[in-house]
């Protein structure tokens, strides 16, 4: 395979006008919905809930290990195989197995945000975080269905253009969560905001409703054989076999196919986005020093996310004119120019030039980077296992980041803690105050952060060329 291709499609002089057309069929829509719930829980912990901590006097270091809340999207594949298997009773028959698992987990966000509305943060840090870390994982659970979802209605050729509907709702929920919440909260409340973000979710159920019910297939055959040479043990050789086509075959199968490369492309995923994860959990606060909640919310939010939305489609016309792996390299060189300018926008204090500069440049990395990078891991999944293969591949794509950001805030007020050490290097920091210095050479650390993908992505782009058929 050369580094431009990422599959099969339409004949390449009309590839342009397929990828366009095939924004424009139904299921793009319902995926645009869809997209819209999955991102309400996660960008409500990154964007809304920082800023709300922020505003009530939280210290960094506790702002930073919120991003532990997050954690369930990192470790999904351990219970996507119940939601890859099991059938819900009477839900199963009405909406089938991806719709009515979606549906469960909406209601568990839906409660989430109650618990959250009525928590208050300078009396009841613990529970606010309890009910983050619940928001995180009923979100975490409707990405499994969802995703499930999206590889089973559309054939391989609109995955790349199903992912830029999907990339388009999730940065829409974007700008309610980093323009409109910070809004509200400043001209109401931050409780009033959170009541506008819960109600969203009945989006994401509407969606679920109304999507379409895919094609259904799972491990059944890899059961009855376990089940077969297992019959002597009776019910717990049953048991065994469901347990080994649930859990066992989908990681069987995955290695089976790559083999030793399987190693490399899930480590490469690991790393793609780990500058963006790692900076996420603290660049709101940072953008607070210098700026007030309404130029955040318009910058951050209404000319931010209009951005990534771009980029997202962008990225989505790349990957089906392209392939994927070209859109990848792409991807992931401006996730690492984006890091560096938001090192120049910490060092520059008030300035809305910067800021926009910043907001530009990681906004289109990022939605450009995530439309290749899930197009790559949809790319990988077997359809006999796609929700538990998807669920290993999202899990690896944001393990080392969610766990090393964890410690973003620490870093921070480390480097801002030793900033001599970095004023040496760099006379001009002397003139930031404390609560900004440490967020420059932090930044800067992110950046570098990138470096190992792109050696590991030129690894596994270079295998696969040297493994495709001559």
């Amino acid at each position: 395979m050369s580094l431009a291709q990422g599959g099969s499609g339409p004949p390449q002089a009309n590839q342009t006008r397929a990828a366009i057309a095939s924004y424009w069929q139904p299921r793009s829509a319902t995926m645009l919905v869809l997209g819209a719930a999955c991102g309400l829980p996660l960008l409500t912990i990154s964007n809304a809930l920082g800023l709300w901590l922020t505003d009530s006097s939280i210290s960094m270091t506790e702002i930073g290990l919120f991003a532990y809340t997050l954690l369930p999207y990192s470790f999904k594949f351990v219970w996507a195989p119940l939601l890859d298997q099991v059938r819900l009773p009477l839900l199963h028959r009405l909406l089938g197995k991806r719709r009515s698992w979606m549906l469960v987990a909406q209601v568990g966000i839906l409660l989430s945000f109650v618990g959250l509305c009525l928590s208050d943060p300078h009396t009841e840090l613990v529970q606010v975080a309890l009910f983050a870390l619940l928001l995180g994982f009923c979100g975490a659970s409707q990405d499994i269905s969802v995703d499930a979802w999206r590889i089973e209605i559309a054939p391989a050729e609109e995955q790349g253009t199903m992912l830029g509907a999907y990339q388009l709702g999730y940065r829409l929920t974007a700008l309610a969560t980093a323009a409109l919440a910070p809004y509200i909260a400043q001209l109401v409340s931050w409780r009033a905001s959170l009541i506008f973000l819960g109600c969203l979710i009945f989006l994401g159920m509407a969606g679920a409703l109304f999507a379409r019910r895919p094609p259904e297939r799972d491990a059944s055959d890899e059961m009855r054989t376990a089940e077969t040479r297992l019959h002597r043990f009776g019910s717990a050789g049953a048991a065994i076999g469901w347990f080994y086509g649930a859990v066992i075959a989908p990681f069987v199968d995955f290695f089976r196919t790559h083999r030793s490369m399987g190693l490399l492309i899930l480590a490469m995923i690991g790393a793609y986005r780990l500058p963006d994860f790692i900076m996420g959990t603290v660049a709101r606060p940072m953008y607070r020093q210098s700026f007030s909640l309404i130029e955040i919310g318009t910058m951050s939010g209404l000319i931010g996310v209009w951005v990534t939305i771009a980029g997202a489609l962008i990225g989505g016309l790349v990957v089906f004119r392209f392939g994927i792996m070209r859109a990848l390299l792409v991807g992931l060189i401006a996730v690492i120019a984006g890091n560096l300018c938001y090192a120049v926008l910490a060092a520059s204090g008030h300035s809305t030039l910067m800021f926009a500069v910043a907001i530009g440049v990681e906004n289109i990395a990022a939605g450009f980077a995530g439309t290749a990078l899930l197009a790559y891991m949809s790319s990988l999944t077997s359809k006999a296992f796609t929700a538990t293969q998807y669920a290993l591949f999202s899990s690896f794509y944001a393990l080392p980041g969610k766990l090393l950001g964890g410690l973003s805030g620490v870093l921070v007020d480390w480097f801002a803690g030793h900033r001599h050490i970095f004023e040496s290097m760099v006379p001009s920091l002397s003139t930031l105050p404390d609560k900004v210095v440490g967020f420059v050479p932090f930044f800067v650390t992110t950046a570098l952060a990138g470096l190992p993908a792109l050696v590991l992505f030129l690894i596994v782009a270079r295998r696969q060329v040297s493994r495709a058929p001559a």
